[in-house]
């Protein structure tokens, strides 16, 4: 089910929108009736952190032997 709200509603009944988006709604906020953004639950996709495998930029990046040594004082 799709919903369209006018910003001041969607500000002023923010909770309930959103429990409507946990349930699987989608609210559409427009202002002065023209859409303009939507709001809709996030997929399960983009809530799990897949970690990234150590090592992807080996032999990439170089730098010179002296390059943590200290600075001079001038």
């Amino acid at each position: 089910m799709m919903e369209i709200v006018n910003i001041h509603a969607a500000k002023a009944q923010l909770s309930e929108y959103l429990s409507k988006v946990e349930r699987g709604e989608t609210v559409i906020i427009a202002r002065r009736n023209k859409p303009i953004a939507e709001l809709r639950p996030i997929s399960a996709s983009i809530l799990t952190k897949k970690s990234r495998p150590m090592g992807l930029a080996k032999g990439k990046i170089h730098w010179v032997e002296d390059a943590f040594a200290p600075l001079s004082d001038s």
